[in-house]
């Protein structure tokens, strides 16, 4: 069913919001120091739950692309996202993820034609000098693997967001089914290296069983089936200028839930952020071949809908 432009973001800015409770949640409910078993118990239940729900497997060569593409979103994120977290000083892991549009802009150039302006890039600098700005710290020096952990963090989830949106879907594959794919492909790659390194899973209570149910459903499961959704509906570029609103509302429940300050410069940052990721929903919007056009529509040269015009010629399927 086809949706407006405002409806669409609105929907799609729901996975970056719900992101941004992660840090409370992880820290409020769940077990000490154990990321990439949290990263593993967010990705693989909710994949498989997605899974069931579209009773839909890859075919062919998609089988490559879902693995590709869950290690890209999930399976390497997760892991390089929490090295970097616990490396970095405070916010640092966070400003190099706001830099996010600029990766996927450049990708964008390469891999869809989307050519970025010179408002785009503006708009991506104010954004993560806006985010800079909320959750900086004065503290510590540079870790020199937890600064290449967060670059390629954010490498990887740029080229994840622009494979997505180049690679489209296969012919009557919803993005339920193909975020149950990513989700799964991701959890697989994450839960050996998560025994390996932290051993086996820790005892869980109630609160934290609440916390990781919290994460695989409304955190991952929805988030990413929303935020696929809108990859498949706007451009590359638009979708990550909406990145900003995750270390955003991190900051807000930070402030309202757990009693942490917002201080002026930070309330200062937050505006231009919001700014940005505004100004950034304007940005490369009838440009090259990638664009995509209004509310719920494919590019016309998608490879889900080349191959749905080999079907109706008689073609045969790969």
């Amino acid at each position: 069913m086809a949706v407006s432009r405002p409806a669409l973001i609105a929907l799609t800015a729901l996975a970056p919001v719900s992101w941004g409770t992660t840090y409370a949640v992880t820290t409020e409910f769940l077990p000490a120091d154990r990321p990439l078993f949290t990263g593993l118990m967010r990705a693989l239940p909710a994949g498989l739950l997605l899974l069931a729900l579209a009773r839909t497997l890859p075919r062919g060569i998609w089988w490559a692309k879902a693995a590709v593409l869950g290690a890209l979103n999930i399976g390497a994120f997760f892991p390089l996202l929490f090295l970097s977290a616990y490396r970095l000083p405070g916010g640092m892991a966070a400003v190099v993820g706001s830099a996010g549009p600029l990766f996927v802009a450049a990708l964008a150039a390469l891999l869809l034609g989307q050519r970025p302006t010179r408002r785009t890039l503006l708009t991506g600098a104010v954004a993560a000098f806006g985010v800079s700005l909320v959750v900086l710290r004065a503290a510590g020096a540079l870790d020199a693997l937890g600064l290449l952990a967060a670059l390629a963090a954010t490498l990887s989830m740029s080229a994840g967001t622009v494979l997505t949106q180049r690679w489209g879907r296969p012919a009557g594959v919803g993005p339920l089914a193909l975020t149950g794919w990513q989700l799964t492909a991701g959890g697989l790659l994450i839960a050996p290296l998560a025994f390996l390194v932290e051993g086996a899973p820790p005892a869980l209570d109630g609160r934290a069983a609440g916390g990781y149910l919290y994460l695989a459903l409304a955190n991952t499961a929805v988030a990413y089936w929303l935020w696929f959704r809108g990859i498949g509906r706007m451009t590359a570029t638009q979708v990550t200028f909406l990145g900003p609103l995750s270390p955003l509302t991190a900051a807000v429940v930070g402030w309202a839930a757990l009693g942490q300050a917002l201080t002026p410069v930070q309330l200062v940052g937050m505006a231009l952020a919001l700014g940005a990721t505004v100004a950034g929903q304007f940005t490369g919007r009838g440009g090259g071949p990638g664009a995509r056009a209004v509310a719920g529509t494919k590019p016309r040269d998608a490879p889900a809908d080349r191959e749905r015009r080999d079907v109706a010629a008689g073609a045969v399927r790969r």
